[in-house]
């Protein structure tokens, strides 16, 4: 129910919400930066940008479709990894050369990796809720070994064992439709 007024309250844009939402998910949000981004200054841009995106779309948050949990770690890992592509692409030099091929997707391969992740999708959802949740924890909160071992109670061992074995099982669920993703 806290959620609820929280929610309202940032809608209808009432002083404090934003510092009361800050309050209340600034861990969460650190939490899923935390793996993606390891410059500390891109850590902290991140969570503004996060917490600005959360107050220019909270207006399209569908309490019917996620919880508000759920939408905020997809908003802010979305933002974590946009902004580590944008730093990988300053390193590698950014500019544009206009002999250069285009390497981008054409349609074909565009529908072809939309199909696979589908798949992938339709597959990960199909693991148990213990499996799934390590192997997003891994693969899509792009944590540590260590920090699942750690927060689930296993050693690194068997943490990545269950991955290896996850992991095996996807690859034979999905066949050749995988493209090395797994």
């Amino acid at each position: 129910m806290e959620d609820a007024r929280l929610i309202q309250a940032l809608r209808t844009r009432q002083d404090g919400a934003m510092e009361r939402f800050q309050t209340a998910y600034g861990p969460l949000i650190r939490y899923v930066i935390a793996p993606i981004l390891d410059d500390e200054r891109d850590r902290e841009e991140c969570l503004s940008d996060v917490l600005l995106r959360v107050w220019d779309s909270i207006g399209t948050f569908d309490p019917g479709r996620a919880t508000l949990t759920t939408w905020l770690t997809h908003l802010t890992r979305n933002a974590a990894l946009n902004r580590r592509r944008a730093n990988e692409r300053r390193r590698e030099g950014g500019g544009l050369d206009e002999a250069m091929p285009d390497t981008g997707d054409g349609p074909e391969q565009s529908l072809l990796k939309a199909e696979t992740a589908r798949a992938m999708w339709a597959a990960v959802e199909r693991l148990g809720r213990r499996d799934r949740e390590l192997f997003l924890r891994k693969y899509y909160y792009y944590q540590s070994t260590g920090q699942i071992a750690a927060e689930s109670g296993l050693t690194v061992r068997a943490v990545e064992g269950k991955l290896y074995r996850i992991r095996k099982r996807l690859r034979s669920e999905l066949g050749g439709v995988s493209n090395g993703w797994i």
